[in-house]
């Protein structure tokens, strides 16, 4: 029997069968459809994280007073809070003395802030980012309108701000140009010398920055605050030297003994990704643990159905084999059959697994992920509970008598 025959007697025993056929799909399109929606949400999730960390550029790590993770026990986390503050001196040491680095920003952040432009007000939750020249590259921060943040600006303590592409948005009327207007901050004036290319992002919106030079910033809020540092390596090639300039120089400027260990964090984009996964593999461990009993309940139902099949089918059976049909031929129609049951069943669970996991990235407004690898895989699962639970209705058919075939009522 041709594979087309098959379909078509598959899909027949489907429609003759309504309700057992539905119950065996669904338990089929459940189990695959868990594994593709979870999968594809986490695929989402990662490339947002990859494309959305504003603080995070290309070949880019950025040294803080406590580390991305704020895992641990009471004593750990104790012992973090414990920890001194990375002060603008110290950020100024990385700046002078690291070798092989294209860009060192230094940045200071306070949040939770209002900023007002003529009768318009925003709601406070503006981030005011002070930075040096350096904190736009870093943070992959574009200019589309003015200019950035210069050196002139920090030695002056300048009142001038950049704008967020959101920020701008909501204080002008469209497609006006805010450079040259003066906005106000907690009371105090700033003229505005330029504004960002929308960024967009996972993390809330990253477009509502109002970024200062960082001596202005200090004058503002205070200097008695721990700075980040980001540093940009030259290439991917010396990412690692960089990495180990900058730790040592402040190893050294913080006094660290030697022996002990750092006592501030550095995280990178691949540690920022290396501990999504390791926070999500339980997840992905246990949605491949609920998929399997799913598509085990679904394979006895294949073979549940398929028996039936055999059962009803006996006297075609019978006049196949009369008519010199081989046992090869009969198992392998019955397990082409098992197998067109379970790929629509899975086809089923992957298309639904594909709209409810990109249904995340529609609300991100990001680009849908199709996760190509767990696709195939699950694929392959139907396939393999087709063969496994379709082989024993297979061999039984293959092996009934044609005499006692052909009597049968």
């Amino acid at each position: 029997m041709q594979i087309g025959e098959s379909i078509a007697t598959a899909w027949h025993m489907l429609r003759g069968n309504k309700l057992r056929s539905f119950l065996t799909l669904l338990s089929i399109a459940i189990g695959v459809f868990s594994i593709i929606s979870v999968m594809t949400s986490l695929g989402v999730l990662q490339n947002s994280i990859e494309g959305g960390l504003s603080a995070l550029g290309a070949n880019t790590f950025q040294v803080q007073k406590y580390p991305n993770n704020q895992g641990g026990g009471p004593g750990w986390r104790m012992r973090m809070r414990n920890r001194r503050d990375l002060t603008y001196a110290q950020g100024l040491a990385v700046l002078e003395r690291t070798r092989g680095a294209r860009h060192i920003g230094l940045e200071s952040w306070k949040f939770g802030m209002e900023v007002r432009w003529k009768n318009m007000v925003t709601d406070p939750n503006i981030a005011v980012a002070g930075e040096t020249p350096g904190g736009l590259p870093t943070n992959q921060w574009e200019i589309d309108r003015g200019r950035p943040i210069m050196q002139s600006d920090l030695d002056l303590t300048r009142k001038v701000v950049v704008l967020g592409y959101d920020l701008a948005r909501i204080l002008f009327p469209p497609s006006y140009n805010p450079v040259g207007e003066t906005v106000v901050l907690a009371g105090v004036r700033y003229r505005v010398i330029g504004t960002l290319k929308s960024q967009g992002g996972l993390f809330g919106n990253q477009d509502r920055y109002f970024i200062i030079p960082i001596t202005t910033f200090f004058e503002r809020f205070g200097k008695n605050r721990s700075i980040h540092i980001m540093v940009q390596a030259a290439s991917r090639e010396n990412f690692a030297d960089v990495q180990d300039n900058v730790i040592g120089i402040l190893r050294a400027v913080r006094d660290v003994p030697p022996g002990e260990e750092n006592d501030f964090a550095i995280f990178s984009n691949d540690s920022v990704i290396r501990q999504f996964n390791e926070t999500t593999s339980m997840v992905r461990i246990g949605t491949v643990a609920i998929a399997g009993v799913a598509l085990l309940a679904a394979g006895i139902g294949i073979m549940n159905i398929m028996l039936v099949s055999v059962t009803e089918r006996t006297r075609e059976i019978g006049v196949r084999k009369a008519v010199g049909a081989t046992r090869g031929s009969i198992v392998s129609q019955f397990l082409s059959e098992a197998v067109v049951i379970s790929l629509l069943g899975g086809l089923i669970g992957i298309a639904l697994g594909l709209i409810a996991g990109n249904a995340l990235a529609v609300a991100l407004d990001i680009a849908p992920v199709i996760e190509l690898g767990w696709i195939i895989g699950g694929i392959s699962a139907c396939c393999f509970i087709g063969v496994a639970f379709g082989t024993y209705p297979a061999w039984k058919a293959s092996n009934l008598d044609p005499i006692d075939a052909l009597r049968y009522e």
